[in-house]
């Protein structure tokens, strides 16, 4: 929680690093994109990479022994993979030395009022993620959903013991907002932590984000945030 707090305490530029995710999803990321993107994660100290799973080895010898995370991606960006699929991606992930998971959610799923289907894609992969004391993201690709779904994805992640619900993908129509951050600050546990990604280019934009109730930033500008001058 961060009571008491201004913005800019909370995010000056020697600790809005520590918010970061540095990420590049892209999908013709070449290895030189990678080795670029985990050794500026090491030199401006910021949180972790985010890279897909066909990167997640590669990511973590070229992170070697930093204190930098690695993060992939599952049932990602669409969400329709069936369960069984995105458990295994996610043990696969893991194996390959991934320390957090960020799953999407069957949308399909929720829009059709599938709770059952729903419960059981989220747990499956929070499951999975927690036997090997891993972190798990839930994305719930606010762009698509109504306050109502918001609200009974958000219910469905709480009670699977998800660590983080996160707003988007960055392949949808918008990404984070401000409104997304605080609604889903206002009806979550205090106890699951909130990830806002997808069009975060500006470290005034994060900085509200972090305001609003965000606790990690997923970007791929963090190297451009940390190098504005004060």
């Amino acid at each position: 929680m961060k009571t008491k707090e201004t913005v800019e305490d909370v995010v000056e530029k020697d600790s809005i690093a520590n918010y970061i995710e540095h990420t590049n999803l892209k999908p013709d990321a070449t290895k030189d994109d990678i080795i670029k993107l985990c050794e500026d994660a090491i030199n401006y100290k910021m949180y972790g990479v985010c890279v897909s799973p066909y990167y997640v080895q590669f990511a973590k010898k070229t992170l070697k022994k930093s204190p930098v995370k690695l993060i992939s991606v599952v049932g990602f960006p669409f969400g329709y993979a069936t369960t069984s699929s995105k458990v295994e991606e996610t043990k696969k992930a893991i194996m390959s030395g991934a320390d957090e998971i960020d799953m999407v959610i069957n949308l399909s799923a929720l829009k059709n009022d599938d709770k059952a289907t729903l419960q059981n894609d989220i747990q499956a992969v929070v499951t999975a993620c927690h036997l090997q004391n891993k972190i798990c993201k839930i994305i719930i690709e606010t762009a698509y959903l109504s306050k109502e779904e918001i609200e009974t994805a958000c219910m469905i992640c709480a009670e699977a013991g998800a660590d983080f619900v996160k707003t988007s993908t960055g392949y949808a129509p918008r990404g984070a907002s401000i409104e997304d951050i605080k609604y889903l600050r206002s009806i979550l546990p205090k106890k699951i932590r909130i990830k806002a990604s997808g069009g975060i280019k500006d470290l005034a934009f994060a900085q509200s984000l972090i305001e609003a109730g965000s606790d990690r930033i997923g970007t791929s500008s963090g190297v451009s945030m940390l190098e504005i001058d004060e």
